[in-house]
């Protein structure tokens, strides 16, 4: 899905609707209770969200759920990947991205903070991992076409399964991020 329209960018700046496209673009379809269950927030807010996204195409019904008083949401587009096209407002992508990617990080941080700590099943199996390499730009191309091809399996058993997980099961965020070190030369040092 590319969008252009900056007012429809804009809508997609609120946290809880980028985490509503990804819950849809992960389990399919699933009605406003099952997304808030999932993201820990009020039926009445997802649905609020959910109507917003939908006046800008980013979602659609999916006609009535399993007792047919609540409908199902949906994206139009069965891909997870939402781009901003090219030639759209600097400043309102920019501010876009910077939603998107504090909206990960205090992710991580709130899981970090949790109070009691992490789920003791979960202990030594969600991580956050870091690292640092010389790479070209065709490397960091290769290195994320490999992250979306690891994710895929899981991501198709998850929209098989839909909304509902397995008691074992969570929803878990995968976050990856490729940001070249800007190395600048300090005139006082010497050449080499």
């Amino acid at each position: 899905m590319q969008i252009s329209d900056p007012t429809a960018i804009r809508a997609l700046a609120h946290p809880l609707r980028l985490d509503l496209l990804k819950v849809l673009g992960t389990v399919g379809q699933a009605t406003a209770a099952q997304c808030g269950r999932v993201l820990g927030v009020s039926q009445a807010s997802c649905s609020f969200h959910l109507r917003q996204l939908a006046k800008y195409g980013l979602v659609e019904d999916a006609g009535p759920g399993g007792d047919r008083r609540e409908r199902r949401w949906q994206l139009p587009d069965a891909s997870v990947t939402v781009r901003i096209a090219d030639d759209t407002e600097t400043a309102v992508s920019r501010r876009l991205g910077r939603v998107a990617i504090e909206q990960e990080m205090q992710a991580i941080l709130d899981y970090r903070q949790r109070p009691g700590g992490p789920d003791p099943q979960w202990l030594h199996k969600a991580t956050v991992m870091a690292g640092m390499a010389a790479l070209s730009p065709e490397d960091a191309a290769e290195i994320r076409q490999k992250w979306i091809g690891l994710l895929a399996p899981y991501i198709a058993r998850t929209r098989a399964a839909g909304a509902d997980l397995q008691p074992c099961q969570q929803l878990v965020r995968c976050f990856m991020a490729l940001t070249p070190v800007t190395i600048t030369q300090s005139e006082s040092e010497p050449d080499d």
